[in-house]
């Protein structure tokens, strides 16, 4: 077999022994550490969709002689179904990536990921200037290379096919900022995932510039290191197609007297974990799903027509917010908050909202507490924690006890109801006595 097509297909060689393991089932193969006398199990993967290679150091190939491939090569790398590439706990020499990554235009693999590898080096991108690619997807995570920040010519290189590019993600990789230059190329990226970094405020404006990533529609930046809630906001101006925002698990602060306006084509907003103790606005008025779990909010007094799924759930609500707010409301999570009563009878109204869980509130079991919970749970489907994480807080002669488990009868809770018809019927029998 041709060198190159080796390297294509096995870039895990190793002198420890190691195979390749195929499971027909799920079409997937993997490999741990190649070895030459091992190498003949490779053919085994040909007949799989996803192919994974696992453990190996690359730097002994990086002196092969690596030539263009013949016609029966090419064929036979055109009729393979392998459409994945995993390459994981690898050592790569970059230049030998470099060599190797332009015959990936003879197959038909769509989506390529490292996971705990290290680039070693500079390669030399030149020979993949206006070279195409089929792969849509790339994925890294975990990885070291040299910084991105005057690399702009190797990226260039690559352009033509890093602007037929749909999605991109760079995660748990220590990633402080991303250049605008870089930015520019992903002209039809539609998803970039760049959570666990260290992305701060400051870098976000010049990597979202004018020009960047202009078809995006799906970003995450969770877990990185943004603190201002204006300046996020502020770098977010540009992304116009944006739909799907994912800011959780950062440590936003919010300022009262921001008035940034988020990109109006936002639908999805995740806000969770991040300290935050209120709701700023303006929001986007399509908003259809935002999640502010996981923070510190004592109320929420927003409201949004278009929203279909609010979570706020561990946060410290006194109250559940009034669902006339959302009149498109189909789910709503309320677990682990300080809530003593639901809003059942708001719910009456609200023909739309089917999926609400607020498990583990300190619920008031007087009449209307309890009977308020059992009335939502004929109305609406309670989730998993229903009824064994509805627990009665108060009062005394009720603690501890499951709400379902409350009698509400009609002379305790509603004694209007019964002492009005009885006075009424005394005073009509001493009418007629009199």
């Amino acid at each position: 077999m041709n060198v190159a097509v080796l390297l294509l297909l096995g870039l895990g060689l190793l002198e420890a022994e190691g195979r390749c393991f195929f499971s027909r089932t799920q079409e997937h193969c993997v490999c741990y550490n190649l070895s030459q006398k091992s190498l003949g199990s490779i053919t085994q993967c040909l007949a799989a969709t996803v192919v994974e290679f696992r453990g190996g150091e690359l730097e002994r190939y990086v002196a092969f002689p690596i030539s263009d491939l013949n016609p029966s090569t090419i064929e036979m790398l055109g009729s393979l179904v392998i459409r994945k590439i995993i390459f994981g706990d690898l050592l790569v020499p970059e230049i030998l990536l470099a060599r190797v990554l332009r015959f990936f235009s003879y197959t038909q693999v769509q989506e390529l990921v490292f996971e705990s590898c290290i680039f070693k080096g500079r390669g030399n991108w030149a020979e993949m200037a206006r070279q195409d690619l089929p792969i849509l997807s790339l994925h890294f995570h975990n990885v070291t290379s040299a910084p991105l920040t005057g690399r702009e010519q190797d990226f260039s290189s690559l352009s033509s096919w890093l602007e037929t590019l749909q999605e991109l993600s760079v995660t748990g990789s220590h990633v402080t900022s991303l250049p605008c230059s870089i930015g520019r190329l992903f002209r039809a990226l539609r998803s970039l995932d760049m959570a666990q970094n260290s992305l701060g405020d400051k870098s976000l404006m010049p990597t979202f510039c004018e020009g960047a990533f202009p078809q995006l529609q799906v970003l995450s930046l969770q877990c990185n290191n943004l603190t201002s809630y204006h300046s996020v906001c502020e770098s977010m101006q540009l992304l116009r197609e944006l739909q799907h925002l994912d800011l959780s698990q950062n440590k936003l602060v919010a300022d009262p007297s921001s008035s940034c306006q988020w990109p109006v084509a936002l639908r999805i907003f995740n806000l969770s974990n991040n300290g935050l103790d209120e709701v700023l606005t303006p929001l986007p008025p399509s908003l259809e799903v935002l999640d502010v779990s996981c923070n510190h909010l004592f109320a929420v007094d927003i409201s949004l027509s278009s929203l279909k799924k609010f979570f706020l759930s561990q946060n410290m609500l006194q109250a559940a917010p009034s669902i006339r707010n959302y009149p498109m409301l189909d789910t709503l999570h309320l677990d682990n908050n300080s809530i003593t009563e639901l809003p059942w009878d708001e719910v009456k109204l609200l023909g739309h909202l089917q999926d609400v869980t607020a498990a583990g509130n300190p619920y008031n079991c007087s009449c209307s507490g309890a009977g308020g919970v059992q009335a939502l749970a004929g109305l609406v489907h309670l989730g998993q924690g229903w009824p064994q994480d509805y627990k009665c807080h108060s009062p005394p002669r009720c603690q501890g006890r499951l709400v379902k488990d409350v009698l509400v009868s009609v002379l305790q809770c509603n004694s209007a109801a019964v002492i009005a018809p009885l006075c009424i019927a005394l005073i009509l029998l001493g009418v007629a006595g009199a």
